[in-house]
């Protein structure tokens, strides 16, 4: 009986497992079908089609059919990169046609990066991106100026207002003293030459951008970010990408086209012809009774017949869309902004061509860039500004008995280049132009395998073309001559620059379930830049016996090469942790075998505090992550040369030639070099914190930096005899920038008919010299800045910020007044003290140490405004203008000269260059610009859009600096051309 219980047991369970596995072998099937592209209908090959929560599944053949076998229960997961991932339940389905929806990431969900683009939620370094909605407005012809005030760490301060004028701008401070401060700025995807290497003519490295054709900067900040750039990233990394045509849309014709009037903001306070008179009287025993008789009977105001109201235009067309498989953006573009200074202004015509088709089936996707520009320059004198200063206001502008001075007042003993020269002839009878044609344009290729669609290769060629030709002339009834005894003067420039670039790498992007996901970069870089030019300067004219005068004959032709590999790994966990590793390895020409490579690598981590548990229920929260950075990153730019660890020789001047048989031989001098010289490497460390709260109304990061340069190149001194000039540059030193960064933006009106965004940022950057030579030397006294009459004015030593002001100390009285010529005996020597550089201290610096910036965006129903406003904080200027004006210098031997009226409280008699009383405090606050506009729609029943807007540029400035500006690009003002107030109509109509 047990014997027969057990078989029947063993029976039953046969049975019941035949039963099991015939029933599953029912739900079982064979399902197949096609995955297309659901904007195209195209066949999508690679797609893969996996059953969720086993391992079993396929890919799309090239046609895009699939078979494979599920049950009824089971869930299929079709995934494709760059299309949104679908899930379907089998059921009673045989046949499952899908179409994938390409996955739009817009530009608020990504941001750039180095060799490809990344989610905001998942970078790790410090990046900031500006969007075009948050651009600055009005007549903006520089791209750089879409940009001021908008990031923290990012400080652009343009060199003046004339018209197209360049910037200077640093990220995060500055990392040298010799070589390049600039950051690397690569424009849709083509690193340009740095400013340094801009070509003559041209007055800014970025304007061949139309800034209408810009759709995204990114700032790329710390090391993290910005080591796959490796030698030319230890400033910063800014990138550009300009707007491009969108898949599957229709034809899109706007007009952009605005006019403008600008004006002098305010003039120095100086005396007219009837206060001077005055002053000459008052002071008889000073000048003398007998120069009073020099002066003239007028009131000319001076900056005021060099200045002018400078009307300026600006239009720009972009058609847009997709022609079957081609997305398309054209645009053109043309500028004409005049100068508020007279005889200066610029033509600028620009045009862009962008077409991104995909092809073989998706797999294919082209981009090709192509951007032409051509600028007229008419750069004037602005040497006329501080004439018109100093010009005694007593005499006429013209004098009709002046014809070698062709009609124009001039005092007669110019020719020893003494008196003022008239700033009316200064201005307008020169002829100061130039003609650049630049030509920028890329091909771009990325290539999906089809049987590995994880895997994609990218092409990406570019060229950088640019050629200028200018000219800098003076007739023959200019005084300002080369030397006295020469009349007029000629000169004629021209530059070729060229820049061939060749990327190629390859990108690994995959996801392995949901915790673990890897995108994978390495590549190959190839970079070659030539430069070639000619000066030729010279006199027009001379007296008999005089030889002609050539002031400068030079060529020159020179070329540079830059091979790189460079890799990038980004791999997330659980989507909390993230971890980020680069590296670059560059090889640079300008350095010897020995020092020709460099390693640049760079790590980072990033933590999604908020996707944990214990915070994933805390609604107010919607970001919380934590980011930390270290890398190393590099700056090539050392010198002017393109060979400076090579032997240079110096054609000698002429009094240092052989005569040999009655044949002057030039004579050859060798300069200094080092031929182990090599590049600066900055090691820079970063923490920071984003956050978000309320759904995203309010989002900001708070970041802390130390970053540290080592190899600084500084020119030491060398031993006299050694056959070389005295001074070296060689790497010796070291500095160190340590910084916080704070950027807030908050919604706090968000409704359908209204909305209002705000952005804050903040900035503090502390910089110091910790290392100026190989071994430390209590008596080195630094670096001096500064010559010529002005003596140094400036001082980089250990210890202290770059570039900080050197001056004496200035003696009050007991009334607050300053005692001319006296100053604090610092070096212990007694006496009076000046002009001696041991009795000077640093004195504060032109960096500030806080820099604010605010903007706003409002906006109800069609009606918008927005305003942009900056705050520099202990930013401190040496006012030349003031410290090179003093009593005994308003008459000389045959003429006067004018100075600020403020002056008059010091009662100096002579000029204090060096006087710590005219180192100010500059700190001001700025509204950049305010705009208000109203979009009209359906204009004449049309189906075409209206925006009319109105800004105003250069609002109002507060500031306790006595000077005109306090923003004054290396701290030390003397006389640079104004920044106008610009008031701004414009209208944009969309078809």
């Amino acid at each position: 009986m047990i014997k027969s219980f057990r078989f029947s047991k063993v029976v039953l369970a046969l049975a019941g497992l035949f039963m099991i596995t015939t029933v599953a072998m029912a739900q079982q099937m064979t399902v197949s079908g096609t995955v297309i592209d659901a904007d195209f209908g195209d066949p999508l090959p690679g797609v893969t089609v996996a059953i969720k929560g086993t391992t079993s599944g396929t890919i799309t053949t090239p046609d895009g059919r699939y078979t494979l076998t599920a049950n009824k229960g089971d869930v299929l997961i079709y995934s494709f990169i760059g299309f949104t991932t679908q899930e379907v339940i089998v059921g009673d389905q045989q046949t499952i046609n899908i179409q994938l929806q390409p996955d739009i990431i817009g530009m608020e969900e990504v941001v750039v990066i180095g060799y490809g683009v990344q989610k905001k939620e998942d970078k790790t370094g410090s990046v900031v991106s500006v969007s075009s909605k948050d651009f600055n407005k009005g007549n903006i012809t520089s791209a750089q100026d879409l940009l001021v005030g908008k990031s923290s760490g990012v400080v652009i301060t343009s060199s003046g207002g004339a018209p197209g004028s360049g910037s200077t701008i640093r990220v995060r401070g500055g990392s040298s003293l010799n070589a390049s401060n600039d950051p690397l700025i690569i424009v849709d995807g083509m690193p340009i030459e740095s400013v340094a290497n801009n070509v003559s003519g041209s007055a800014n490295a970025l304007s061949f951008i139309n800034p209408n054709d810009i759709e995204t900067f990114t700032v790329l900040k710390d090391a993290s970010a910005t080591a796959i750039y490796g030698s030319r990233a230890s400033n910063g990394v800014i990138l550009i990408t300009t707007k491009k045509g969108a898949k599957g849309s229709d034809l899109k014709i706007s007009y952009s086209g605005n006019v403008s009037i600008s004006s002098p903001t305010d003039y120095i306070d100086v005396y007219s012809g009837d206060q001077m008179r005055k002053i000459a009287l008052d002071h008889e025993g000073l000048f003398g009774a007998v120069n009073y008789n020099t002066l003239g009977t007028a009131n000319t105001d001076w900056q005021k017949e060099i200045f002018r109201n400078a009307i300026s235009h600006d239009h720009n067309v972009a058609l847009s869309g997709a022609y079957k498989m081609l997305p398309y953006r054209v645009s053109l573009g043309y500028t004409d902004q005049e100068g508020i200074l007279e005889n200066t202004d610029m033509q600028r015509f620009t045009g862009s061509v962008n077409l991104n088709p995909t092809l073989l089936n998706e797999s294919l996707k082209v981009n090709v860039n192509a951007k032409l520009m051509s600028t007229k320059h008419n750069f004037g004198d602005d040497g006329a500004i501080g004439s018109a200063i100093s010009m005694d206001p007593t005499q006429p502008v013209y004098d009709p008995g002046a014809d070698d001075f062709g009609g124009y007042y001039q005092w007669q003993n110019y020719g020893a280049n003494l008196g003022t020269p008239n700033p009316v002839e200064q201005a307008l009878a020169v002829d100061n132009t130039s003609d650049v044609i630049r030509f920028v344009g890329s091909l771009k290729l990325d290539y999906s395998l089809p049987m590995l669609p994880e895997l994609m290769a990218t092409l990406n060629v570019a060229t950088d073309y640019t050629e200028s030709d200018g000219i800098n002339n003076r007739p023959i009834t200019s005084p300002s001559t080369l030397v006295p005894g020469d009349y007029g003067k000629l000169s004629d420039y021209g530059d070729t620059n060229k820049n061939n670039l060749l990327d190629f790498y390859l990108n690994y992007n995959k996801e392995f379930n949901d915790n673990h996901r890897m995108d994978a970069t390495a590549g190959y870089s190839w970079q070659h830049f030539e430069r070639e030019g000619s000066n030729y300067t010279r006199s027009i004219e001379s007296l008999p016996d005089h030889p002609l005068e050539v002031d400068n004959d030079t060529e020159f032709k020179t070329e540079n090469y830059l091979v790189s590999f460079f890799g990038r790994l980004n791999y997330a966990l659980k989507n909390r942790y993230l971890l980020t590793g680069t590296f670059r390895y560059d090889g640079s020409s300008r350095f010897s075998e020995d020092n020709r490579w460099g390693f640049f690598p760079s790590a980072a981590f990033g933590w999604k505090i908020h996707e944990e548990a214990f915070l994933r229920d805390v609604d107010v929260l919607s970001n919380l992550k934590l980011r930390l950075g270290w890398g190393i990153t590099g700056q090539q730019d050392v010198t002017d040369s393109n060979y400076p660890y090579q032997a240079q020789y110096t054609k000698a001047n002429e009094g240092y030639y052989y005569i040999i048989n009655g044949n002057y031989i030039p004579t050859l001098r060798p300069e200094a070099y080092d031929p182990d010289i090599k590049w600066e490497e900055t090691t820079t460390q970063n923490i920071g914190i984003d956050f978000g709260f309320l759904n995203g109304r309010v989002n900001g990061s708070v970041d802390y930096y130390m970053r540290e340069t080592k190899d600084l190149l500084n020119r030491v001194v060398i031993p006299s005899g050694s056959n070389f000039s005295n001074t070296l540059l060689t790497n010796v030193g070291s500095l160190e920038n340590k910084g916080v960064e704070v950027s807030l933006d908050f919604v706090p009106i968000s409704k359908k008919d209204m909305s209002l965004n705000i952005g804050l940022n903040f900035t503090h950057n502390k910089n110091e010299i910790t290392r100026l030579l190989l071994n430390d030397d209590p008596d080195y006294i630094g670096v001096l800045i500064g010559s010529g009459m002005t003596g140094v004015t400036q001082v980089t030593r250990v210890g202290e910020p770059a570039n900080s002001f050197f001056v004496n100390k200035q003696i009050y009285d007991i009334n607050g007044n300053p005692i001319e010529g006296l100053y604090e005996d610092i070096a212990g020597k007694g006496g009076k003290i000046g002009g001696d550089n041991a009795n000077k201290y640093v004195y504060h610096n032109p960096n500030p140490d806080y820099i604010l910036g605010f903007s706003a965006r409002f906006n109800y129903k069609q009606f918008d405004m927005s305003t942009s406003l900056r705050a520099n904080i202990d930013n401190y200027v040496l006012n030349q203008v003031a410290s090179g004006s003093s009593y005994d210098q308003m008459q000389q031997i045959g003429y006067w000269k004018n100075m600020p009226t403020h002056l008059s409280g010091t009662n100096f008699v002579k000029r204090q260059f060096t006087s710590d009383h005219f180192v100010e405090n500059a700190s001001f606050l700025k509204m950049d610009n305010i705009s208000a506009g109203y979009l009209f729609d359906k204009v004449g029943g049309q189906d075409v859009s209206a925006r009319v807007s109105f800004t105003v540029q250069n609002v109002f400035t507060v500031t306790e600096y006595s000077g005109l500006d306090p923003e004054v690009d290396g701290g030390v003002d003397n006389n640079f051309y104004p920044r106008p107030r610009t008031f701004t109509l414009g209208v944009n109509l969309t078809f």
